[in-house]
């Protein structure tokens, strides 16, 4: 551990310059992050002290790309509030469920249509239904979508889908690992699951004054010590019941949206999701061995066009099931299109469990396109959908508008 604060102090380095580059050129920093994290790794160069390969740092790296996980889930979820979600639960439910459907039905039919076993088949499924809840949450952010109408359903998707991961991870896991899986412990992780979300989301909303008379503390080192025990504490409670820790934070940040301290809060986390959140992309990347990638590149390309015209259409469903504008509904699907964490989880449990040895590389590769991918489109959606309506005509009312301005 001689080296351990050198090579962290390089990795921010190296951070640090690929996001002034892509600040220059105006363009989503997220995919600079995830590239360098890949350039360097165990099949980079040592030179001198200076050690690109980040043996020794690796395991920190991930724990503090953990981290940014969580503050970035959390700062979004202060920018919501419990009240607005409950309001929005029905619409929620039905938009998650279109989402799941559609995406775990191409998921399923692709590799089966390749000839994948049957194990292999569900991995990949899994593999390309769930979105990053990381990337969705910078995109967001970044952009200052938050006040945007349809990312309340974003987030009730991002939330939906982590209940349906909980269940298929408990099914999965008795499939690929020891050949069985116990319809009990399927229905007791899911109730798990919901039933933890419901609870906290209620209780939270409840106990809103309470709060208040709590972090009613003047010194912003203790206020900050407070806020942080209550995220971490979540989080890590989250998992322990089969419920991804990320989705703990945005819980938490969705309960602390209702105080009255709001403001201060996010001033005060704001530094921490920026340094933290980089990490993750970057120990993302490190993940990543591009010297595997080649034979899994006509698989992932066809996953990843599958993947876009599934989430397109989903997302069109859900916000047209929710009420919401074609234009909005168009951008349910290019915002949720990146996967990531999620992804890779799935993909090590196929390893786990001695699966054909290109669904490492198929992840890999199918991830770090869609993580490029799904910043692009986002920023890129109006021109998008002015191109799609051009086609299919999903908005029809704006030519009446216009035809009613120029009569008056």
């Amino acid at each position: 551990m001689d080296h351990l604060v050198l090579e962290i102090g390089l990795a921010v380095l190296l951070i640090a310059a690929v996001g002034l580059l892509s600040a220059k050129l105006r363009f989503s920093v997220i995919p600079f992050y995830i590239l360098i994290g890949m350039a360097v790794g165990p099949h980079a160069p040592k030179i001198g002290i200076f050690d690109f390969r980040f043996i020794e740092s690796a395991p920190f790296i991930e724990f503090l790309g953990r981290l940014g996980v969580l503050f970035l889930l959390f700062y979004l979820g202060l920018e919501f509030s419990v009240g607005r979600l409950v309001k929005s639960g029905r619409s929620i439910a039905v938009g998650g469920t279109i989402y799941i459907a559609i995406n775990f039905t191409l998921g399923v039919v692709y590799p089966w249509a390749i000839g994948f076993p049957l194990e292999e088949t569900l991995v990949m499924a899994g593999i390309t239904t769930i979105s990053s809840s990381a990337i969705v949450a910078k995109v967001l952010v970044d952009l200052k979508r938050t006040a945007n109408p349809e990312t309340e359903m974003i987030l009730g998707i991002i939330m939906f889908e982590d209940v349906f991961l909980a269940v298929y991870i408990s099914i999965l896991s008795g499939l690929v690992l020891s050949g069985s899986s116990s319809l009990t412990g399927v229905l007791l992780s899911a109730s798990y699951a919901l039933g933890f979300m419901l609870a906290f989301l209620v209780i939270g909303r409840k106990a809103a004054p309470l709060l208040n008379r709590a972090l009613n503390i003047r010194s912003n080192e203790l206020f900050l010590l407070v806020i942080f025990g209550f995220l971490f504490l979540t989080a890590g409670f989250s998992e322990t019941i089969k419920v991804a820790e990320a989705i703990g934070a945005l819980l938490i940040g969705l309960v602390l949206a209702e105080t009255e301290h709001l403001k201060r809060i996010e001033q005060l986390i704001l530094p921490f999701r920026d340094f933290f959140g980089a990490l993750f992309f970057f120990s993302f990347g490190l993940t990543i061995d591009p010297f595997t990638l080649g034979g899994a590149v006509w698989l992932a390309l066809g996953a990843v066009a599958i993947t876009l015209l599934g989430n397109y259409i989903a997302g069109l469903l859900a916000g047209r099931s929710a009420g919401l504008s074609p234009k909005a509904s168009s951008n349910i699907g290019l915002t949720i299109v990146s996967r990531g964490e999620f992804s890779i989880i799935l993909a090590n449990l196929g390893t786990a469990g001695g699966l054909m040895a290109i669904i490492q590389p198929f992840a890999a590769l199918y991830v770090l396109i869609l993580a490029i991918l799904g910043p692009l489109l986002t920023k890129e959606s109006k021109r998008i959908f002015r191109q799609v309506n051009r086609v299919l005509k999903l908005d029809r009312e704006k030519p009446v508008i216009r035809e009613k301005l120029n009569e008056s």
